[in-house]
Formats: C-alpha cells, sequence, structure tokens
C-alpha cells in the first residue's frame, strides 16, 4: 500500500524557508507554495523506496483513486506485459501520463496498437517523485486528460551512486521476481549529469497453479484433444449424430455431460516480463540564468502469454471436406455438405499450446533549454522524439490452407507436398509441423513534440501578484501495424477465423498533427481579512487544432477559499477531450466472431428484416451462435468531451501540526463517448424495423457472412463519487516515531448511456456492480498505512480493501464479496545511512482473488481489480556511495 500524501499548504514555519518557486502538477504557474485549487497526491522517493514495487504501474495501482487497474504484468494475458493506470475508472485512454512535465508516447506491442501509455518504459529508478492530479486538465496540458494526470519527475541534482537488489518468490514456489537497479550522477558549477539502468524480470504463474483458476466456473470447454466429429449424411453406426473416440480405437456416442475438457491449468495467469533500460540526463549551464537539458532512454521488454492449443472447427459451409477415401478416414463415406450438421471440433495438442510472444523497443530523446528571466519571469522550449517499435509472435496457430489439403483428397495432398492429417486419430509430429503456422507482425507508434512555456508575475495587485502561465505546443503522432501473411491473407474475412484463434486484418498506417496554444491565470482576490486569510481564483483556456476533426477550446477555473489558515475550501470546473487515436481512426479492417443470437433462426417469423430467410434457417448451424463480424477504424470521429467538477476542503489544524484531512467531492460527465453498436442491437435492429440491413451480408442459405461494425461517437459516461484522505505523525517518542495514513475512495455513481441503433437511450448503472464487459465498479476502495521508525529501523503495515459488488446485469444473480489484504515489511539502515537491507511480505495472509462468475470468464476472478500471486516474499538491498 502506498502511503501517498496530498498536496496541502506547508505549515506557518515552512513558509519561512520555502522561498524557491516549483511548479506542481495542475498548474503551469510557478508558486512558493502548494496551495492548489485541485487535488493532487505526491509520493516522494522516500515513500517509492518503501515499496515492493519495481516498476511504475506497481506503484501506482495501490491508491485506491486509481479504478481497476491491476495490470503489471497481465493477469490473464490481457495486457501483454503492459501495465497502465486507470484513474477514477474511466479507462487508461483517458489520463494523461507526463514525465517532466512532458508528454509520454504511447504503447506498442499488442495486436495493433494500443491507445495509452505503457508504465513499464519509465526507469523508476530515476524516478524522484510522483504527483498524481485527480481532476480534468485539458486547458492545461491538452488531450486525454479527462480523468487525471500522472506526472512523474526524475532525478535533477543527484549526486552519488546507489545501487540495489531486489528479489521476491510467491509461497506457492513460483511468481519468483528480481530486479537489479543503479543510479549515478554529480553535479557542479557546470550542472549536473545523471544516469541510470535496471534489469528486471517476472516469471510466469499458470492458472493451474492456483486452486482458484485451476478450472473455469463456467464449466469445461467441449474443444477437447480427442475431439468431436459429426457428419451431414449418415455414417453408420450414429447416422447424423455426434461421436467421440472411444479410447480403445473405436467411437462411441458424444455426450456433452462426458466429454469436456479443463483448458484453464495451462494459461497463463501471471505474463512472464523482461525488462532492461537505461536513462540518461544531462543539464549544462549556459550562464546564470538559462541551462540546456538533454534527455535520453532507451527500453527492451519481452513478454508472453500462453493459451490452450488450437481447436479447429470444420462445418459445412468452411468449404473442407475429408473424402471417403482419405488415409485416414475409417468410416468409409465423405464428411461434407453446406448447410448440413457436418462438424469436427478437436483441440490438437500435438502442435502445441498458443503462445502470443511481445518484444518491444521504446526510445526517446528530449533536448530543450530552460532559464529565468532578470523579472523573475521563467520559460522553457523542448523538442522531444519518441518511438516505440514491436513485433508480436504468434506460435502454434493453425494453417488453415494445409489443413483442408491435409484432410482433403489424396491427389490435391501429393501435388502440394502435403502430409495427410489423421483427424480422427493420432497426431504425428510430422503432421502437426506441417500444419502449424508461426506469425510475426510488427508495429510501431511515433511521437514529435515541440514545447515552448513562460510563467510569471504580470503586475502587483492588493492581495499579491497576478500570476500567468502561457504556451505552445506542435505534435504529430503516427503509428503502424503490419500484420503477418497469414493473418491479412484472407481479404474476403471468409471463414478463417471461425476456426482459428488468429483473426485476419489488414494493415493500419496513419498520423496526425495538431498546434495548440494556452493561457493560465492566478488571480488572488483577497488575503489576511475576516474569514478570508486567502481567496483566489484560476482560469485556463486552450486552444487546439486538429487536422482531423478540426478545432477545440476548452478553459478550467478554480477558487481556492482559505477562512483561516487552518482550513482550504477549493472547487474546479473544466472542460476537456480525448482526441481519436490513430488506432480508433485508421485501423485495417478486422475479422472477429462475436456472439450473438440471429433474431431470423427459422425465416424470422415475417419480421421486416428477414425478408428471404429460408424458414428452417438456424445461425447455429454454420457458426455455432458466433457472428462472423468485420470492424476497423473510422476517418470521421470527432473528440470525446467531457465536463468536470470537484469541490472539497484540506484541514490542518494549528493544535496538531503533523496531522491533515481532505475530503474532495467529483463529477465527471463524458459525451460523444467513442464506441460501437455491437452485433446484436444490429441484428435485433435490422430483424425488428429493417434499418442498418445494409451492415449485415447473408448468403441464400441465410447464414451471416459478414455484420460490420465500427468506433463511432455514440456513448456517454458520468462518475460521481468522494475521496478522502487523513495523515497524522505522531510526536516523537522514546519508541520511536509513529505515522497513519488513510485513503479511501467511495464511487456514488458510474452510469454509461448507451445510445442504440434506434436512438433509444440505454442506462446502464454500473456502481457497485460487477459486469460481463469483465470490468468492477466497488463502491468503496481504501488503504492504510501504519509506520515506526527508531534511530535505523523501520517498519510498515498497510492494508487495502476493495469493497463488495453484485455480479451481473440488474438484478444482479451473485455478490463478489469484500477483500482485504495486509503487507508488512521493516528495514534497517547501517553504515551511516549508505547501506539499508529490508524484507516484505505482501499480501500476509494469502488472500486468493474472490471468485466471479460472469466477470471472471476463464480465470475466475476480475483479472483488472484483483492481484491473483498470493502471498509474495521479498528482499531488497540498497547501497548508496
Amino acid at each position: 500500500m502506498v502511503s501517498a500524501q496530498e498536496v496541502e499548504p506547508p505549515s506557518e514555519s515552512e513558509e519561512v524557508t520555502s522561498l524557491e518557486k516549483m511548479v506542481v502538477v495542475g498548474t503551469r504557474i510557478r508558486r512558493k507554495d502548494e496551495v492548489a485549487a485541485s487535488p493532487v497526491f505526491t509520493m516522494e522517493r522516500a515513500e517509492i523506496e518503501a515499496t515492493a514495487a519495481v516498476s511504475v504501474g506497481e506503484l501506482l495501482q495501490e491508491l485506491p483513486s486509481v479504478g481497476s487497474s491491476f495490470n503489471s504484468t497481465g493477469s490473464g494475458g490481457t495486457s501483454h506485459g503492459s501495465s497502465t493506470v486507470n484513474l477514477r475508472n474511466l479507462g487508461a485512454n483517458r489520463v494523461l501520463v507526463l514525465v517532466n512535465g512532458r508528454r509520454w508516447v504511447n504503447g506498442a506491442g499488442t495486436r495493433g496498437f494500443r491507445d495509452f501509455v505503457d508504465l513499464n518504459t519509465i526507469p523508476l529508478v530515476a524516478v524522484e517523485r510522483v504527483e498524481v492530479l485527480l481532476d480534468g486538465a485539458t486547458a492545461l496540458y491538452g488531450a486525454d486528460a479527462i480523468a487525471g494526470v500522472v506526472n512523474l519527475i526524475t532525478y535533477s541534482d543527484f549526486d552519488g551512486v546507489k545501487a540495489s537488489s531486489y528479489a521476491g518468490q510467491t509461497t506457492h514456489g513460483d511468481g519468483f521476481t528480481y530486479s537489479q537497479d543503479f543510479l549515478w550522477g554529480t553535479q557542479g558549477e557546470w550542472g549536473s549529469a545523471l544516469v541510470s539502468a535496471t534489469i528486471a524480470s517476472n516469471e510466469e504463474v499458470l492458472a493451474g497453479a492456483r486452486d482458484f483458476s485451476f478450472a473455469r466456473l463456467q464449466g469445461p470447454s467441449r474443444n477437447t484433444p480427442a475431439g468431436r466429429f459429426r457428419n451431414g449424411v449418415d455414417t453408420g453406426a450414429f447416422g447424423t449424430d455426434a461421436f467421440v473416440p472411444d479410447g480403445n480405437g473405436g467411437f462411441r456416442p458424444d455426450n456433452p455431460d462426458v466429454d469436456v475438457h479443463n483448458e484453464a491449468p495451462d494459461t497463463t495467469l501471471l505474463s512472464p516480463l523482461d525488462r532492461q533500460g537505461v536513462y540518461g540526463q544531462l543539464r549544462l549551464n549556459l550562464g546564470d540564468y538559462t541551462t540546456l537539458v538533454a534527455e535520453g532512454l532507451y527500453n527492451h521488454r519481452e513478454s508472453s502469454q500462453r493459451f490452450s492449443p488450437s481447436a479447429p472447427r470444420i462445418r459445412g459451409g468452411d468449404g473442407m471436406s475429408i473424402p471417403a477415401d482419405h488415409p485416414y478416414n475409417p468410416f468409409g463415406v465423405e464428411f461434407a455438405g453446406a448447410g448440413t450438421d457436418f462438424e469436427i471440433v478437436r483441440q490438437l495438442d500435438a502442435v502445441g499450446p498458443r503462445i502470443n510472444r511481445q518484444e518491444v523497443d521504446t526510445t526517446r530523446f528530449a533536448i530543450g533549454v530552460e532559464g529565468s528571466l532578470a523579472n523573475g519571469w521563467a520559460w522553457n522550449a523542448f523538442y522531444t522524439y519518441a518511438r516505440n517499435r514491436a513485433t508480436w509472435n504468434s506460435l502454434n496457430q493453425i494453417d488453415l490452407d494445409k489443413l483442408a489439403l491435409a484432410i482433403g483428397p489424396n491427389d490435391r495432398c501429393q501435388a502440394n507436398g502435403c502430409v495427410p492429417l489423421d483427424i480422427f486419430g493420432e497426431v504425428t509430429p510430422e503432421m502437426a509441423d506441417y500444419i502449424r503456422a508461426n506469425g510475426t507482425d510488427r508495429n510501431g507508434t511515433r511521437q514529435h513534440d515541440f514545447t515552448a512555456n513562460i510563467t510569471g508575475d504580470l503586475f502587483e495587485m492588493p492581495a499579491g501578484p497576478l500570476a500567468f502561465a502561457a504556451g505552445i505546443e506542435y505534435r504529430k503522432e503516427s503509428g503502424y501495424d503490419r500484420p503477418s501473411a497469414y493473418f491479412s491473407r484472407t481479404p474476403q474475412f471468409i471463414s478463417y477465423s471461425r476456426i482459428t484463434t488468429s483473426a485476419p486484418r489488414l494493415p493500419t498506417s496513419g498520423s496526425y498533427d495538431l498546434k495548440e496554444a494556452y493561457l493560465e491565470l492566478n488571480v488572488p482576490l483577497l488575503k489576511e481579512r475576516p474569514l478570508a486569510n486567502l481567496l483566489e481564483l484560476s482560469a485556463a483556456t486552450r486552444y487546439s487544432d486538429y487536422n482531423t476533426f478540426g478545432s477545440t477550446t476548452n478553459s478550467k477555473l478554480g477558487l481556492v477559499w482559505r477562512p483561516w489558515k487552518d482550513l482550504m475550501v477549493r472547487a474546479t470546473w473544466a472542460e476537456g477531450f480525448r482526441a481519436p487515436s490513430i488506432n480508433e481512426l485508421f485501423a485495417g479492417l478486422r475479422q472477429t466472431n462475436l456472439p450473438a443470437n440471429d433474431p431470423c433462426n427459422g425465416g424470422g417469423a415475417g419480421k421486416p428484416g428477414c425478408a428471404g430467410v429460408p424458414a428452417d434457417y438456424d445461425q447455429a448451424n454454420f457458426s455455432g451462435g458466433a457472428i462472423p463480424s468485420t470492424v476497423g477504424g473510422n476517418p470521421d470521429l470527432q473528440p470525446e468531451t467531457s465536463e468536470n467538477r470537484s469541490i472539497g476542503f484540506v484541514y490542518t489544524p494549528s493544535f496538531a501540526e503533523r496531522l491533515s484531512w481532505s475530503v474532495d467531492g467529483y463529477d465527471i460527465r463524458i459525451d460523444e463517448a467513442i464506441s460501437s453498436f455491437g452485433s446484436q442491437n444490429l441484428l435485433n435492429l435490422c430483424a425488428n424495423t429493417g434499418q442498418r440491413c445494409g451492415s449485415i451480408r447473408r448468403a441464400s442459405s441465410g447464414e451471416i457472412v459478414n455484420l460490420t461494425d465500427g468506433p463511432i461517437n455514440l456513448n456517454s459516461l458520468r462518475a460521481k463519487g468522494v475521496d478522502t484522505t487523513l495523515r497524522y505523525l505522531l510526536p516523537n517518542t522514546g519508541w520511536g516515531s509513529f505515522g497513519m495514513t488513510f485513503s479511501a475512495s467511495y464511487l456514488d455513481t458510474f452510469d454509461r448511456f448507451d445510445t442504440l441503433p434506434s436512438g433509444e437511450i440505454r442506462t446502464a448503472h454500473r456502481a457497485g456492480r460487477s459486469d460481463v464487459a469483465r470490468e468492477s465498479f466497488p463502491r468503496w476502495k481504501a488503504g492504510t498505512s501504519l509506520d515506526w521508525s527508531r534511530d535505523g529501523w523501520k517498519a510498515n503495515w498497510s492494508m487495502r480493501y476493495i469493497g463488495a459488488t453484485d455480479e451481473g446485469p440488474e438484478p444482479a444473480f451473485g455478490r463478489i464479496p469484500a477483500q482485504l489484504t495486509h503487507d508488512l515489511w521493516g528495514s534497517y539502515t547501517i553504515l551511516s545511512g549508505t547501506a539499508t537491507f529490508t524484507l516484505g511480505v505482501e499480501n500476509l495472509f494469502d488472500k486468493d482473488p474472490p471468485r466471479s462468475y460472469v466477470n471472471g470468464r476463464d480465470l475466475n476472478f476480475d483479472m483488472s481489480t484483483y492481484n491473483p500471486r498470493g502471498r509474495f516474499v521479498y528482499l531488497k538491498a540498497s547501497f548508496l556511495f
């Protein structure tokens, strides 16, 4: 549990020595104090050192207000080795990530590419301070800062050498994790230099290693290693019924209650992850008032995920058949027949488990100058270039062309040099090698960013100086995705993804650029008056011009009122936007199978959109109930828009200088949220009204050949809640120093307003619920941290609470219980503070994540909210020279 502290007014004694102006996230204006209209939480280096985190993502996920965010190593393989931050449950793509106040490049390494920053690319060893702004900040920083901003500040004046080693493992005997960090810095009258290096590794954990994920609650798979077979014509003993091998060289009728397979044990629970990175910073003083700053970073990441072997599903409409004279057809009849019950389903264990493997290289350079003027104004100008390049290796898939040859007519197989496949019996290594498909996708993102800023005091007012900040920015973002030939060679998208796990897609390439300018003012209204020790108004506005959708202007207002020194009341109102990403704008067409029920089954009983569909039609005969669908980008997308309101207070009583208490309420509304109608909604609208039937293409048999869907500005979201933090550092005693931090977040409302194709608005109330979209919205999340120190000894006991949720849509059919986990660590520093040794335990009582039937899917728990690792013991050693 991270004991993050809130930025709050310094005590009277601190104000005497706090003379140097600084910039804290949430404002571009330099100030001598840290009075802020927006709630800002910070973590200093000492607090970072006190955690077991080996990455920025692991550090941030402990904050109660950081929504559903467990993804540091990719639970269930869902994050593909990346790590993100999700504020207010609004999604990682609505959070802006900065390093030293400058925007970080979006991640890569997924199929296509992601619309958010991978925190694994940022070196934690070089981070001196973390700031988290829990408020909208588009007017100050530009797009994406809807839910908030994370600003990571690196060392600028470190002098010395620091080396640290970290190693840990679960008490289950797996999940071994280690990291080696090195930091070197020097400074003088000429300036300063800093170099850091990191090597880190996380070992894979499989679902079969935990009782809660060993078998799916939703039931085992019908895709068995032995296989299930059904012909469209009479096969003798079994007629047209399904049959399976009996284990003795023969066959018997299929029994759905018995002929099942547990796919879970060999599925990745926690992805293996290896990282190596170097970071450097150089600051050269060019005179008394100007400094040249240069930064460089290179990070390499490797990750992988494992899944059950491929299970080809061959049906009558797929164009494949098994002739009667095939050398491995024991029945002497042909397996074929479009529109019949012909079906073959078999998990091909001999091919091996499906493996997705990512390698991502991140490069970033920044160069600029910063300085001050004689009147006290400060300025800076920077150019940043950043690039992510990734490869995605998809291993042990099935080559459908070769599969068709291997089970097809002998003469065609021999003419192409193939190896006949015994789909009914033993699959030899030679057979598996012939049909195996390994492919490599390549994708990447690139960023060019130029910024210039200036801040200072315009003139003196009765209550203080009128301060301002202004700046300009030019940025260009580009990205590409080049699928392997195996996964893009079927542009018609006819049947490929029905029988393999790798959906075909076409390449993606696109870019956009923008120009921006902003202005911020801080207006002191009253000072040292009755009931107005301080009253300040802040205002900011930003103009953004994109070459994709045009221009937009967004503003923000903030008010700080301190009736007396002990109490500060604050409030903000802010507009914001999220620009459509490259993926949303330009993604190449991709085929997928979406679960849906065709309302035209049985001819549709005269429904307007079912004319011409045969009366005996049943979609399940062709696709097993899944609808072949094509999705892609939409270059006509407009930005999402938002409106944020917050109000709260910070109380620092003079009778207890080391006590502070803050409460902040927030209300966020997002409109024009980018989403899609969904296959079921489109099918229902077409069938019932005849509208949007052009999105659905059918064969003469009635079979849905393809359904077209894609991103549009469609939905709205609203989130309301309250955050509170209580911190108290007790006076020193003979037993040492004691401190306590309590943080909690209450989610009052999280509503999603879905616009259906008919124009109807459907409201989903998600606060306190866990739904089928693999998202949980517990009303309460909280954390408590108790600290003790004496001489060279330190200890911490922290607790993390995640509240209960109702499972499934309303009305709920189950309840996911609350979870309380405990962490404990102790450290000892020797050799005059140059060596520190830490021993710690995370999840002290080895609590399993609560089981979820709907939200858990394959692994039986909400993979975005709970850590499945279990009890984890670690040792850390740090040396400072």
